[in-house]
């Protein structure tokens, strides 16, 4: 089987070829970085004409890099949301528009589900398995039971860390895009400069909470010399926000991984998927905690953590193995909780 991916839920217009066996034939993504630079942040009229001036030829160059041809496909698959309505519009439409005119199957696939089941694609993981999902607008913890079949353990109750990141680099002048900006300048900073607080550390239960860590840094920073960070001490606060939003991160999975020990005992793999799962700090601190809760870390390699169409394809693969397809009516849908999504093909109403 192989099936053509289209991601268009933000500022990354994405096209890739997939095959069941887990090959990645083809990876393609576009960044609207330059685009977004000015407004330090993602503009979602600019994101969705910049996916309708590239989609096209990006469908076409995925095609040519696999060395593939419409008749080589078995299906197509496009982020049906969640994400910035006019952007997933943009994706939706070309793949129901290449479905009709080639006759494939059309899969609408839900984005965090494509995160959630990228460590299938890049490790061949079997279900269950524990996933901490933390991206620019998401940050939840679930049992992954199966495809279409997720149970939330807990989310954040506010921001997620994602946004946190930018908004602290933001505020510290670190640059755009802020996430990376913020792990570079935390490289050369004193993690232990700045006492930030670690926001529900050693609470019960699963959930996250990063607006007041973003409040304190604000505060931290007012109460500089003249209200302003200079170059140290913006690496300074750089690494001791990171550092804190991993303490964070690891204290809070760790409640859930005795949790899914508890209701999955033969389950003992723990995954983290989305953008911040590309911080190389965060990842290890995971680890850590993975190992002391006797369970093994996995995490996609850091490309396929941030937004492309390789993971669109493959939940699309995982989909059509099962007969679940979608009709020529799918929605786009800016808001679409992993929990409404169905599974196994005995679950469609």
């Amino acid at each position: 089987m192989i099936v053509l991916g289209i991601e268009t839920s933000c500022d990354e217009t994405a096209t890739a070829i997939v095959s069941a066996d887990r090959r990645i034939l083809s990876n393609v993504i576009l960044s609207q970085i330059e685009e977004h630079r000015p407004y330090e942040g993602v503009v979602p009229e600019i994101a969705a004409r910049s996916h309708l001036d590239h989609i096209d030829g990006l469908v076409t160059r995925a095609l040519d890099e696999a060395g593939v041809d419409w008749g080589d496909l078995d299906g197509i698959a496009a982020t049906a949301g969640p994400g910035l309505i006019g952007g997933v519009l943009v994706g939706l439409t070309m793949a129901k528009a290449i479905a009709m005119v080639h006759g494939l199957p059309l899969v609408g696939v839900n984005h965090l589900e494509g995160h959630a089941l990228t460590a299938r694609l890049s490790d061949g993981i079997d279900f269950p398995y524990l996933l901490l999902l933390v991206s620019g607008g998401h940050c939840q913890v679930l049992a992954v039971e199966g495809v279409g079949r997720y149970r939330r353990y807990g989310g954040t109750v506010d921001d997620a860390a994602g946004e946190a990141f930018d908004k602290t680099a933001t505020l510290l002048r670190l640059g755009y895009p802020g996430g990376p900006a913020l792990e570079r300048a935390a490289a050369d900073g004193d993690a232990s400069r700045f006492a930030l607080p670690r926001p529900m550390l050693g609470r019960p239960g699963c959930d996250f909470s990063f607006s007041g860590l973003k409040t304190a840094v604000r505060h931290a920073v007012a109460a500089l010399p003249d209200g302003k960070a200079s170059p140290r001490d913006a690496v300074d606060l750089a690494a001791s926000f990171q550092e804190a939003v991993a303490a964070v991160l690891a204290d809070r999975a760790g409640n859930a991984m005795r949790r899914f020990r508890e209701e999955f005992p033969g389950g003992g793999r723990f995954v983290v998927a989305g953008g911040v799962a590309a911080n190389r700090r965060i990842r290890a601190v995971l680890a850590d905690a993975a190992s002391a809760h006797g369970m093994t870390f996995g995490a996609p390699p850091p490309a396929l953590c941030t937004d492309n169409a390789a993971m669109i394809a493959w939940a699309g693969i995982e989909r059509l193995r099962l007969g679940l397809s979608d009709g020529i009516d799918l929605a786009a849908r800016p808001r679409w909780p992993l929990d409404e999504l169905r599974g196994t093909s005995e679950d469609r109403p």
